[in-house]
C-alpha cells in the first residue's frame, strides 16, 4: 500500500513538474517581444563604381551613365579625355550600395554593405568598390564604403551566347566595407522614461508586459497607452537606464494568443490554419470535374484508281469528362484545428481543394476566424 502510495506521488509530482516545465516554457522574455522605441537601425544608400573586374563589367553602349560616371570621376583627378571619344569599358560596373546602419553606432566603427549592379555587368567577381559616400533619408553622408567584393555566384558564358550562372554573380558583399562617419541621435536619454513597442499589438500582451513590469519593480512604474506601445519611468543617469533596461528585457510573461487566423498562400497552395480557428455547424459536399481532350491525326487517301483525289490530314479529337462522386462531411459545432484537419485529409482533399472549402466556409459565415490570402 505505501509502495503504491509513492507510486502515485511520483507520478504526481513528475506531472506537476511537466505543467509547470509547460507554463514556463510559454512565457516569453521582454526582450523577445518588444523594442525601445528610437533604438533602431537606420538604412542608408550610395551610388558607386566597381572596377578591376575580368571584362565582365557594363557595356558602356547600353549604359552611358557608367561613362559618364567615370569621365566625372577622372575629371576630379586632373584627367580630360579629348571631346568625341567614346571609350569602351569592360572593367567597371555602376552599382548601388546599401546598408543598415546599426543603433549607438559611433563614427569610426565599421558596417557591412552589399553591392548590387544597375547595369549589364555579367559579374562583379573580382571587383572592388571605390569609395562611396552613403547617404541617410536626409540626404547627409553617414558612411563611406570602399573594399573588395566577396560574390557568391559567378557566370560563364560562350562566343554564341550560351550563359550558364550558378547563384547571382551580379551582386555582392563588403565585409566591414564602410566607415561610420556621423552618429544618429536617438534620444535615448532624453527623457525621464522609455517605451516599449510590441512586435505583434496586442492588448492582452500589453496588460501582462505592465503587470509583469509592476509586480517586479512597483506599482505605476509602467503604463500601457495602447495595444503595442508601454511607457515604463526610468532613470535619467545613462548608466542606471543601462542597466535598467537590461532588467526589464530579462522578465518573462505570457504572451497573448494569437487571433484566428487562416493565412493561405495562392501561388503555392500553401494553408496554414491558427490553434482557435473554429467552424460552427457546416455541411461541405466537395467534388471536381475533370475534362481530358486527346488530339490525333489521321491521314485519308484517294481511292485506287481516282484521278482527281489527294492525301490529306484529317484531325480527329476525343473528349472525356470524367467527375468522381463528392463527398460530403458534416462540421459539428465548435470543431477545432484537428476536426478540420481530420476531416479534410479523410476526403482526400489537395490543397488547392482545401482553399476553396476554407473560402466557402468564410463566405457562409460559418468560419468563425480571419481568411488571409497572400
Amino acid at each position: 500500500m505505501r509502495r503504491l502510495f509513492n507510486n502515485v506521488s511520483t507520478a504526481l509530482y513528475a506531472g506537476l513538474l511537466l505543467l509547470a516545465f509547460a507554463a514556463a516554457a510559454r512565457a516569453e522574455r521582454v526582450k523577445d517581444l518588444a523594442s525601445v522605441q528610437g533604438v533602431r537601425s537606420n538604412q542608408l544608400v550610395g551610388y558607386g563604381l566597381v572596377v578591376g573586374l575580368d571584362g565582365t563589367g557594363d557595356q558602356t553602349s547600353q549604359t552611358p551613365f557608367t561613362l559618364q560616371s567615370i569621365k566625372n570621376m577622372l575629371i576630379r583627378y586632373g584627367v580630360t579625355i579629348p571631346p568625341g571619344t567614346n571609350p569602351q569599358l569592360k572593367n567597371v560596373a555602376a552599382v548601388t550600395v546599401h546598408a543598415d546602419l546599426p543603433p549607438f553606432a559611433k563614427p569610426g566603427q565599421n558596417i557591412d554593405v552589399t553591392v548590387s549592379s544597375i547595369g549589364n555587368a555579367g559579374s562583379l567577381r573580382g571587383g572592388s568598390l571605390i569609395m562611396t559616400p552613403l547617404l541617410g533619408a536626409d540626404g547627409q553622408v553617414y558612411a563611406m564604403a570602399q573594399g573588395s567584393l566577396v560574390v557568391g555566384g559567378f557566370g560563364i558564358s560562350g562566343k554564341d551566347g550560351s550563359r550558364i550562372a550558378v547563384n547571382v554573380p551580379s551582386a555582392g558583399r563588403v565585409p566591414n566595407g564602410a566607415t561610420v562617419e556621423r552618429a544618429v541621435s536617438t534620444g535615448f536619454d532624453q527623457t525621464p522614461f522609455v517605451i516599449l513597442n510590441l512586435h505583434s499589438p496586442d492588448f492582452t500582451t500589453s496588460a501582462r508586459l505592465v503587470e509583469g513590469i509592476n509586480k517586479l519593480l512597483g506599482d505605476a512604474t509602467a503604463q500601457a497607452m495602447d495595444g503595442v506601445s508601454v511607457r515604463v519611468t526610468a532613470p535619467i543617469d545613462p548608466n542606471q537606464r543601462i542597466a535598467y533596461l537590461s532588467t526589464l528585457e530579462q522578465i518573462e510573461i505570457e504572451p497573448g494568443d494569437a487571433p484566428a487566423r487562416v493565412i493561405v498562400n495562392s501561388r503555392t497552395g500553401t494553408v496554414v490554419i491558427g490553434s482557435h480557428v473554429r467552424v460552427m455547424p457546416a455541411a461541405v459536399a466537395h467534388g471536381s470535374l475533370s475534362v481530358t481532350i486527346t488530339e490525333r491525326a489521321s491521314v485519308s487517301q484517294p481511292y485506287e484508281f481516282s484521278r482527281q483525289g489527294e492525301t490529306v490530314t484529317v484531325p480527329e479529337s476525343t473528349i472525356s469528362a470524367d467527375q468522381p462522386t463528392a463527398r460530403m462531411f458534416v462540421f459539428n459545432a465548435g470543431v477545432d484545428l484537428n476536426d478540420i484537419v481530420r476531416a479534410v485529409n479523410q476526403v482526400g482533399a489537395a490543397p488547392g481543394d482545401l482553399v476553396a472549402i476554407l473560402e466557402a466556409l468564410k463566405e457562409s459565415g460559418a468560419l468563425r476566424a480571419e481568411l488571409i490570402v497572400i
